[in-house]
């Protein structure tokens, strides 16, 4: 899962006083963006052992991740606007402790309440710092080579942190699921002692912060996840508290879109959204980030609880994925300048598309080799081919300032889609999983000769039994959803992605986009 910050739109072109120590400026800059982007995955391994621990439901369990993600994801065009206005270095700084101090708290939680109110804080740290970290590359290291040299850096902890986060979570969680949130404790404190030494700070900028945007936008976005989980309760979908959390969601949204549309200094300026190209490709990336999010909180529960694999072979298991993103990304980057962006993107989702059909094939009886492989390689190489394009139609052609908000706008959308599309499928597989283990068990009931009595051990292996059996019908209920999601990207891109990989050149030769 990829992160895209926002770059504020009057960058410097070099920094005031070069600073000493540059190696140490990308080691610091680098080690907090890998940290942040880790964050997303490491905690996916370690789902079971802290569902074990602190007694989540299996719709609860859920917020682990969603909690994350809202809270990256509603407040990243905020934390970009902190930085421009309060200076970069010092949110930076400020970002990275407020994640370290919410890891240690999320590493001593006792209950539900705590981890869940440290992954919100985590995602906040994360929206402040994460902007900050790209925008002091340009403060800190002078134009052409050494800057270059850093934002390739920057670049490689991003498409990195998301294997090294998976391989990282399935080790410590072999010693302690709590470490995956201790290891940022020292690594947050490091940075920050650092960052005031070897970080040039940014000039100030004049401007206002859209507090009501941002809580609004917020509080809506929490309404409907809040919503769709809930419906995955008894309750259900008719519960008043599901149909008042999605109502107040819906009004709260509606109630930014308006905010945004008056407001000069709008953290998301809604003519970002009105251009056809860049529209679409938001959208795109929302049911795409959607089906994202499911494929490695299904998967990863399916590869623990039901192959029985350890956590560290469980992280070993997802590296394909990493690859095949990497080496379709590699050929989307050479195609780009020759091929329109719909036939690069289009085709990738429909890819896409069949990878995570692929896993509604899954049984108990399933092998990764070959029930689980050919499909991640299969979804990987589509994602690779999808999100390179999108990336380059979500930023071309932006004026200078919407530039900021236009670079975080496609991560957003990936965040919020991931944890809207999370609350969904969770909703489906529980009700998938409730209706499945009442049928399994009535037919075994139907099975036990009259008279019999099971012994407890034969019970108890019965019970587990029909639950595996219950996991793998419903998470292939999901990835058959999270197939229709992609699907649907796949069908926004081939129609409304018209844009001529020509036109695309020239709208960057005008108006450069931002790195990012």
């Amino acid at each position: 899962m990829s992160t895209v910050t926002a770059l504020p739109a009057d960058l410097p072109e070099a920094p005031a006083a070069k600073p000493r120590g540059l190696g140490i400026a990308l080691a610091v800059i680098g080690g907090a963006q890998l940290m942040i982007v880790l964050d997303g995955t490491i905690v996916n391994i370690a789902l079971p052992h802290i569902q074990s621990a602190l007694g989540f439901s299996q719709s609860g369990l859920s917020w682990v991740v969603n909690a994350y993600a809202l809270a990256l994801g509603s407040l990243l065009l905020l934390g970009g606007r902190l930085g421009d206005i309060l200076g970069r270095r010092r949110m930076f700084v400020v970002g990275v402790l407020l994640f370290a101090g919410a890891s240690l708290v999320g590493g001593l939680a006792v209950n539900e309440t705590m981890l869940l109110a440290s992954r919100v804080v985590q995602g906040a740290g994360a929206a402040i710092a994460s902007p900050a970290a790209l925008a002091l590359i340009t403060t800190t290291f002078p134009a052409g080579k050494e800057r270059n040299r850093a934002m390739g850096v920057y670049a490689a902890m991003s498409g990195a942190g998301a294997a090294v986060g998976l391989i990282l979570g399935g080790a410590l969680t072999e010693l302690d699921w709590r470490l995956t949130f201790f290891v940022n404790v020292p690594v947050g404190l490091f940075v920050a002692f650092l960052a005031p030494r070897y970080l040039a700070e940014s000039d100030r900028h004049e401007g206002r912060f859209d507090l009501r945007g941002a809580l609004t936008g917020t509080a809506g976005l929490v309404g409907i996840v809040y919503g769709l989980t809930h419906a995955a309760t008894p309750a259900g979908w008719s519960d008043p508290v599901t149909i008042g959390s999605l109502l107040a969601g819906a009004i709260l949204l509606t109630v930014f879109v308006f905010l945004e549309r008056s407001n000069p200094h709008a953290l998301l300026p809604i003519r970002i959204l009105t251009d056809r190209t860049r529209g679409v490709s938001l959208l795109a990336m929302l049911f795409v980030g959607a089906g994202l999010f499911a494929m490695f909180y299904f998967l990863g529960l399916f590869i623990q609880q039901v192959l029985g694999y350890s956590p560290l072979k469980s992280g070993f298991a997802f590296l394909p994925f990493s690859f095949g993103m990497v080496a379709a990304a590699a050929l989307a980057s050479s195609l780009a300048s020759r091929v329109d962006p719909r036939w690069i993107s289009g085709p990738g989702a429909l890819l896409a598309t069949v990878g995570m059909w692929g896993f509604t094939h899954l049984t108990t009886g399933s092998s990764y080799v070959t029930g689980l492989l050919p499909w991640v390689v299969v979804l990987s190489f589509g994602l690779g081919l999808t999100f390179v394009p999108m990336t380059l139609t979500a930023v071309a052609g932006v004026k200078d300032e919407d530039s900021g908000a236009a670079s975080a706008a496609l991560n957003t959308m990936q965040q919020i889609g991931g944890a809207i599309g999370l609350a969904a499928l969770t909703t489906v597989f529980t009700s998938a999983f409730k209706d499945k283990a009442a049928e399994l068990a009535t037919a075994a009931q139907a099975h036990v000769p009259a008279g019999g009595t099971p012994t407890s051990n034969q019970l108890a292996a019965a019970q587990h039994q029909i639950a595996l059996q219950a996991q793998t019908y419903a998470s292939t209920q999901g990835f058959m959803v999270a197939a229709g999601m992609i699907l649907f990207a796949a069908l926004l891109i081939f129609v409304g992605l018209t844009v001529r990989h020509q036109t695309l050149a020239a709208r960057e030769e005008l108006e450069p986009a931002p790195v990012g």
